[in-house]
């Protein structure tokens, strides 16, 4: 086998050379063979190129490896057609060097890529962008906060909410907004962190973005429960005696009428006075104690005994319920279910009791709407949950009144006492689902339980 030393070959092309140029010296000197002269010079000048060519191969190769790296292109390796222990040591060096580079890439893409896991799968919205608004980074959280599929600019969110794109484009360092995004099915109160950082001389504003929704609900469920429990504890300490004493009263004196009523130490016209104003005391302190009693039980929701319940068993439950009810008041009712498999893990006792709150509801605010119907619904929304939906054609709940419906002893029927809807919310609380409202007056009012 024949081993081309770089040594070797430099050595004997310089020698051949020299030859060369000695060769064309004697010729111009002791001949006249112009033609052989003129041979020997043309193989001069090739010799030259060829031993620049091939000094030149070399260094071409070496560039070839360093455009490589530049480009980040690791499949490269440096591999010298010349041999000898000099080449090879190059090689080996080169070799080495492209493997830490490679190493180091794969690390990196891994370090990348578990970054990139970590913020598509975080619970709170993360969203990166620049000055000029174009979106780099949109985790799967906020995609589903801001209810899209994908984001190439922070202007693009005017189609979902002005709101938002108008606060996003104004968010300055360690800014912090609420905003409240409405659909046909819910209400969020988004809480909107930002911070700024530098990258590549290009400036980015990330931000953060959860639903705290369900946290300012509960916070103010716990608030009316305090408020309650000590305005029943008070009323009740002073109801109860004003109740047994007018009973104690009341008995009292018709045990004085019976003795002194031929005496007519009291005439019977004052008597009659007397017991009516002291059974007037006793029927509305109990009234007042039953009025309490009914504030009481927004705090005492009980233990929901969670078990798997088909929608449609329960859809067919309440419509038996109510079926008379709907014939008198001639209201168009029905359900659909899609699909018709779905089933929950919640108490169907209490699930019932808020379904039927609302149908009742509707049922009352139907009372001066023409055709009445109600439909109840129950669907997989466009975020994956189970929702059911109580639908019906009255006159509909201005927009400004849709949280005060839920704040207990709040209501807009004169017979009702307010309670419901707040209990209906508070049993989806412990649920771990929420209760919103939507609508569009004379044309429709939409509930929405979502677990």
């Amino acid at each position: 086998m024949v081993y081309k030393r770089f040594s070797l070959i430099i050595l004997f092309r310089t020698a051949l050379l020299c030859i060369s140029v000695f060769l064309i010296f004697f010729l111009l000197t002791e001949t006249k063979l112009v033609a052989t002269t003129f041979i020997v010079l043309v193989l001069i000048v090739a010799q030259i190129f060829w031993l620049v060519q091939f000094v030149q191969k070399t260094n071409r190769e070496i560039a070839r490896f360093f455009s490589s790296i530049k480009y980040s292109d690791f499949s490269q390796n440096f591999r010298s057609s010349m041999k000898g222990s000099s080449f090879e040591e190059l090689s080996s060096a080169f070799s080495d060097v492209i493997d830490e580079f490679r190493k180091a890439r794969m690390e990196k893409e891994e370090h990348y890529r578990y970054l990139q896991t970590i913020v598509q799968h975080v619970g709170i919205g993360l969203m990166a962008y620049r000055l000029d608004g174009d979106v780099e980074l949109i985790n799967t959280a906020a995609k589903k906060l801001l209810k899209i599929h994908s984001l190439k600019n922070i202007s693009e969110l005017s189609n979902v909410s002005k709101t938002v794109a108008d606060s996003l484009r104004n968010l300055k360092l360690g800014d912090k907004v609420l905003v409240k995004i409405a659909d046909n099915n819910e209400l969020s109160q988004l809480s909107i962190y930002a911070t700024e950082f530098k990258l590549r001389e290009n400036h980015y504003t990330l931000i953060s973005i959860s639903n705290i929704q369900s946290e300012l609900e509960e916070r103010e469920m716990e608030t009316w429960q305090n408020l309650i429990r000590v305005l029943t504890h008070e009323i009740m300490n002073s109801v109860t005696p004003i109740i047994s004493l007018s009973a104690t009263a009341c008995t009292l004196l018709g045990e004085i009428d019976n003795n002194f009523k031929d005496n007519k130490i009291i005439n019977e016209e004052g008597m009659e006075d007397v017991k009516g104003a002291l059974n007037t005391i006793k029927r509305r302190g109990q009234g007042l104690l039953h009025f309490v009693d009914d504030y009481r039980s927004l705090t005492r929701i009980p233990i929901p005994n969670f078990q798997v319940v088909r929608i449609s068993e329960l859809f067919e439950r309440i419509e038996k319920l109510l079926t008379e009810q709907f014939h008198e008041k001639d209201i168009k009712f029905y359900f659909s279910i899609v699909p018709l498999d779905l089933e929950i893990t919640a108490d169907p006792d209490l699930i019932e009791q808020v379904i039927i709150n609302l149908i009742l509801n509707s049922m009352s605010a139907l009372a001066v709407t023409r055709e009445p119907a109600i439909k109840l619904i129950s669907r997989i929304d466009n975020r994956g949950e189970l929702v059911i939906q109580v639908i019906d054609n009255g006159p509909g709940i201005p927009e400004d009144l849709y949280e005060k419906i839920f704040i207990p002893f709040f209501t807009t029927r004169k017979e009702g006492s307010g309670v419901g809807l707040s209990l209906s919310r508070q049993i989806m609380r412990v649920h771990k689902g929420g209760i919103t409202v939507y609508s569009v007056p004379n044309k429709e009012t939409v509930f929405t339980l979502s677990f």
